[in-house]
């Protein structure tokens, strides 16, 4: 089947996943007008306001926003590649590594988190730079809540940012990640446990738990096999937080890949959490003889492994499209 959509332009390619994920972790997210996360953005808002204006934005509209859209950027996205394909295989090949390179989400989450650490004791650059990987309340963080948060965000991101479409791009080329990133852009935006979002969202966030549930557990191998190597982290921990602590974390995957960080790097994450004023969790995740994450030190085994297990997980893609 991959090599049937491959004529057209659109299966998976090892040589441009590679060149897309060098471009993404040395470049960052590109900054363009046309950029498809935006543009994603732009039409599921604009989707939302007319279920509301028509009084279907209960869980059957959540369902046909998700529908209509998947299937609407999912075949736009493919007829452009395919187009440019057919007038050059050059003019293909870019756009499809343009797109791809898009839609990979590692260099910036990296940048964002650097900022964090980089803030150190600087209280309220601290809060303002991590006010930008999480929806949490920082006014009541400290520096190590801070750097906890982002280490937080760098392993929950390294599964749904990275490995997932990672995986779907594998799977089913092109299309794939661009539907699985249409998914993860409506969770982010309307997914939501509100009176507002509740019924709305629904499906669009059961939609990316179970596009999430295989990468999720495959990001928790990942990191389990990249602390076994690297030195000042722990396979064994990583295997044994991330298998007996996933539950802790609210959601059928974030846990996995957050607890099998606190195990690799050795240190206890989460802790104390608000929102919106109110304590929603004081539970810690890791090992519970280990110290609390908060240090930079912490921060940088923790940004060492997610460098290193992204670059394992790509390199084993790219072998399988070899």
């Amino acid at each position: 089947m991959a090599g049937e959509v491959g004529v057209i332009g659109l299966g998976p390619d090892a040589i441009l996943l590679l060149s897309s994920f060098a471009l993404d972790l040395v470049v960052g997210d590109p900054v363009y007008r046309w950029h498809p996360v935006r543009l994603m953005g732009r039409t599921i808002s604009g989707f939302e306001r007319w279920l509301r204006r028509t009084g279907a934005d209960g869980r059957a509209g959540g369902c046909g926003l998700v529908a209509v859209l998947g299937v609407s950027w999912t075949a736009a996205v493919s007829l452009l590649v395919a187009a440019l394909y057919a007038l050059h295989p050059t003019l293909g090949m870019s756009a499809h590594a343009l797109a791809l390179y898009s839609l990979l989400a590692l260099g910036d989450l990296i940048k964002h988190g650097d900022a964090v650490d980089e803030a150190g004791s600087r209280l309220t650059a601290a809060r303002r730079a991590v006010a930008r990987l999480v929806g949490r309340d920082t006014d009541r963080m400290d520096e190590a809540a801070c750097r906890r948060a982002a280490i937080e965000s760098l392993a929950e991101n390294l599964a749904d940012g990275f490995t997932s479409p990672l995986v779907w791009y594998v799977v089913a080329g092109l299309p794939g990640v661009v539907l699985f990133k249409l998914v993860s852009t409506v969770d982010s935006m309307i997914g939501h446990k509100t009176d507002r979002y509740l019924r709305l969202g629904w499906f669009g966030a059961r939609s990316d738990d179970v596009l999430n549930y295989v990468p999720a557990r495959l990001t928790w191998l990942l990191i389990t096999l990249t602390a076994a190597v690297l030195p000042g982290t722990s396979g064994s921990k990583a295997l044994r937080v991330g298998w007996e602590q996933h539950a802790v974390v609210p959601g059928p995957n974030p846990g996995w890949s957050e607890a099998a960080m606190a195990g690799a790097i050795q240190q206890r994450l989460c802790g104390p959490i608000w929102l919106d004023g109110a304590l929603v969790t004081d539970c810690w995740v890791g090992d519970p003889a280990d110290p609390q994450a908060g240090t930079s030190a912490d921060y940088r085994r923790a940004r060492q492994t997610v460098m290193v297990a992204s670059l394992l997980a790509v390199l084993l893609a790219a072998g399988l499209l070899s």
